[in-house]
């Protein structure tokens, strides 16, 4: 219906149910190339996005398999060159979609394999690990943190309700393990920061103002996600992780102080800059994977074995008095 016909319409003497009706004839008639140009265009987004989850999902899985080869060319003895090698692996692959299924595999593992006195700082140095292994593959901000501590603590609590005679110890590992692996992913983004020239475009930084607001408070986004955890909960575990997240008060100090160095570097680097800052891609690799998932968890536990190991080796030595 073109504009002469429509002008012969009386539109006064029309119902609202002729005038839609009429309308719509008009907006069917005139938007027909709009809509399907629109349609082909829709069409072709979701055959692209369907690719790119595809290509996605390969990457993923010639990863694993360029990992698997090259371990298999190693000695199986040779533990100090495996950890080596798992630790490349945990900084390649993309953890966050096997995150929960990463952190059940190592938890299982540590209890199985290690003392029952090595279980606990088992644990912890492999939640420190993960923790900050998957906040430093994409953004600072707090709905992914968040998201990251979620998972790990909700995988933990799943464990330690499986097993009441360690419940405690996996609980109060889990929790010492995500603040050193939070505390280490802000670091990073410090010391990133102050070396970063402010000629630089691409910055770690999505928004500043949110991110100066979040390092401002993460001993409350921490304290959150117990309480979160917490709450959804066995009433043993809820009654746990609380009083174990208010003996961690003063542990968190040092987030809070670590937080606050990192917000002033950044004030005095970029505050001159656009508040928007360029935004880094985060790219989300998807993988169903769970036996990879769980072969990584093994891998985790093996390299907290070998740094525990050694720390605990210096220690020694430390302490011993020497011949």
């Amino acid at each position: 219906m073109n504009l002469q016909e429509t002008q012969k319409i009386e539109f006064e003497k029309l119902n609202l149910h002729e005038i839609k009706d009429i309308t719509s004839t008009i907006i069917g008639e005139r938007t027909k190339n709009l809509r399907d140009e629109l349609e082909e265009l829709l069409l072709q987004k979701e055959l692209l996005e369907k690719n790119i989850e595809k290509k996605s999902h390969e990457l993923q899985e010639l990863k694993y398999s360029i990992f698997n080869e090259i371990e298999s060319v190693i000695d199986k003895n040779d533990v100090t060159t495996l950890s080596k090698l798992h630790q490349a692996k945990l900084q390649s692959i993309d953890l966050f979609d096997l995150l929960s299924e990463t952190v059940e595999g190592a938890i299982i593992t540590a209890l199985e394999k290690s003392k029952d006195s090595e279980a606990k700082n088992m644990i912890e140095e492999i939640i420190k690990e993960l923790t900050f292994e998957t906040i430093k593959e994409g953004t600072l901000n707090t709905i992914r943190v968040r998201k990251i501590l979620s998972t790990i603590l909700h995988s933990s609590i799943e464990i330690a309700e499986a097993s009441p005679n360690f419940s405690e110890d996996i609980l109060e590992a889990t929790l010492k393990g995500m603040r050193s692996g939070l505390i280490e992913s802000i670091e990073r983004f410090k010391k990133r920061l102050a070396f970063m020239p402010l000629e630089a475009k691409h910055i770690l930084i999505e928004d500043y103002d949110t991110i100066m607001q979040d390092l401002n408070q993460t001993d409350i986004l921490f304290s959150q996600v117990v309480q979160t955890q917490a709450n959804e909960s066995t009433p043993t575990t809820k009654k746990t992780l609380l009083e174990l997240n208010s003996k961690m008060h003063y542990d968190l100090e040092e987030l809070v102080h670590m937080s606050k160095e990192t917000a002033l570097v950044m004030k005095e680097k970029f505050s001159s800059l656009a508040k928007t800052a360029v935004k880094k891609a985060d790219t989300a690799l998807h993988s169903n994977t769970a036996k990879e998932a769980k072969r990584m968890g093994t891998q985790a536990w093996g390299i907290a074995k070998t740094a525990l190991g050694t720390a605990i080796k210096s220690a020694k030595n430390a302490i011993e008095p020497k011949q």
